[in-house]
């Protein structure tokens, strides 16, 4: 999760990687702090993650945390 505020005005922002392939993050200093380094849930747990859980839990929890009542709706296709 990232925050930033410049000028008054805040953004955020949240990354999640579940089975992401981590040598993208190969050249990337996470925050700022040096000799840290980027993870995902597969690497932390050793097997690939069901990516349909994943993102139900993480609705759920939203819903939960945020009492809100999230919608789906279908992505337009071009």
């Amino acid at each position: 999760m990232g925050i930033r505020c410049s000028r008054w005005v805040t953004m955020h922002g949240l990354a999640l990687n579940v089975n992401t392939g981590l040598h993208y993050f190969d050249f990337i200093i996470p925050c700022g702090i040096q000799n840290k380094k980027v993870t995902s849930i597969q690497s932390e747990l050793g097997h690939e993650i069901n990516m349909g859980e994943v993102k139900e839990k993480m609705k759920h929890y939203f819903e939960e945390v945020f009492e809100i009542r999230l919608e789906n709706k279908p992505v337009p296709v071009d």
